[in-house]
């Protein structure tokens, strides 16, 4: 918690570095760069900090702390530390890369702000960071403990084994480790990074939910080429869809992620638009080979059927859950509209976005997320408007916590 000194004076504050944040962020980006111009070639997104979306999120999430901190002061806000540190191990952030992040911060919080940045401010918000950093140190130290890495140390070179094009913008590729070892084990839900060497000489990473079964010697992820359009085309997945061809090696690390499965028979909802499917897609292949009795509804948006990465997979994994239904909306779903039931299992599909107001969801349900944004948010306010507590609703991002920084 903030110290009785410096809880008042973040207070008084916050107001003014919650509207110069953004300001402030991209400074400080811009001196963090100019000085290690290698963290911008080979460990942070070049997409997202062309578009901005990195920097929001970094606003949002240190306006987001400052607020809780003051708030609750006597919690922690373990889940919004719990998503970035997961992040970062999977990146390969070191405890020593945060006293870089903290001069060049502050350096662009005192330029920003002028004469407002007292000492007794600047040693107030020195408490905030520290309080966060900190937190975040330890989370990744136990997350590097428990994959028997050191600091950092997440990355294994593996092979692609198989290489299957699942729709036009959407391939998966089957991965098990170059050593010849079977691939570690993972919880499903998690993802991992990839890490690939582009052309000129930069070394980008982005991260990828692993779409396969749990417990099998290989990984699967399935990786959607992103187009040019509103931003850049995607470098990594670009590149993946060119070149990953069978027996092509690359970095990829451990697997990381808190939007996890948990044990038990508690009802779920598993809710996914887009490429969100993947992780989804792992859980039930869990629920599966478990035999799971767990009610299960499974909702999935799209484009179209053809747009629908692993759509025949998604249907078997569902049929085999003895007490599980599956609900398909298609913006243009073409002939697949008539198709309302399934001799196997439950199916409706329906015409337009997803909406969930209409399903018969139990009391105790628990909810999964992942998807666009705006699809995340609409889901998660027909929730709590079903009665659903907002604990209960969990979600993954790819990408930036543009989400949290909207808060």
């Amino acid at each position: 918690m903030l110290s009785e000194q410096s809880a008042p004076i973040v207070k008084a504050t916050l107001p003014a570095v919650g509207a110069a944040i953004e300001e402030i962020t991209t400074l400080f980006y811009r001196k963090l760069f100019d000085a290690h111009p290698e963290l911008l070639r080979d460990l942070f997104n070049r997409g997202n900090q062309a578009n901005g979306e990195q920097r929001q999120a970094l606003a949002g999430s240190i306006v987001a702390f400052a607020r809780m901190l003051l708030e609750h002061p006597d919690t922690r806000p373990d889940t919004m530390l719990a998503r970035i540190a997961h992040k970062h191990a999977s990146l390969g952030v070191t405890s020593d890369q945060y006293k870089v992040v903290h001069r060049h911060l502050f350096a662009a919080i005192a330029d920003v702000l002028g004469a407002a940045v007292t000492p007794q401010v600047a040693d107030a918000w020195d408490e905030v960071y520290w309080l966060m950093a900190n937190a975040l140190i330890a989370i990744e130290a136990r997350l590097y403990e428990q994959h028997g890495t050191p600091e950092g140390g997440t990355w294994q070179r593996m092979t692609v084994v198989a290489r299957h094009e699942e729709t036009p913008d959407t391939l998966a590729l089957v991965l098990r480790p170059a050593d010849g070892t079977p691939a570690r084990p993972f919880r499903p839900g998690q993802y991992v990074s990839v890490q690939v060497e582009l052309p000129d000489g930069a070394r980008q990473i982005r991260q990828y939910s692993l779409s396969g079964a749990p417990g099998r010697p290989e990984w699967r992820i399935t990786v959607k080429r992103v187009r040019a359009g509103a931003g850049p085309a995607g470098e990594v997945s670009s590149w993946l869809h060119d070149r990953a061809r069978v027996g092509e090696v690359f970095p990829v690390s451990a697997p990381f992620g808190d939007l996890t499965l948990p044990d038990g028979d508690a009802p779920l909802l598993l809710a996914s638009a887009g490429i969100g499917g993947t992780p989804m897609l792992a859980m039930l292949h869990h629920l599966a080979a478990m035999g799971s009795p767990r009610p299960v509804t499974v909702v999935h948006a799209d484009r179209s059927p053809a747009d629908h990465a692993h759509r025949d997979e998604l249907r078997q994994l569902v049929s085999a859950l003895p007490h599980a239904s599956l609900h398909l909306w298609y913006e243009d779903p073409g002939r697949q509209a008539s198709a309302t039931a399934s001799a196997s299992a439950p199916v409706t599909v329906s015409s337009g976005r997803a909406d969930i107001s209409g399903l018969p969801l139990p009391e105790d349900v628990t909810a999964y997320l992942c998807g666009p944004l705006a699809f995340m948010r609409t889901l998660r306010g027909d929730l709590l408007r079903h009665g659903v507590p907002p604990r209960a609703v969990h979600y993954e991002v790819f990408g930036p916590d543009l989400w949290l920084a909207q808060q």
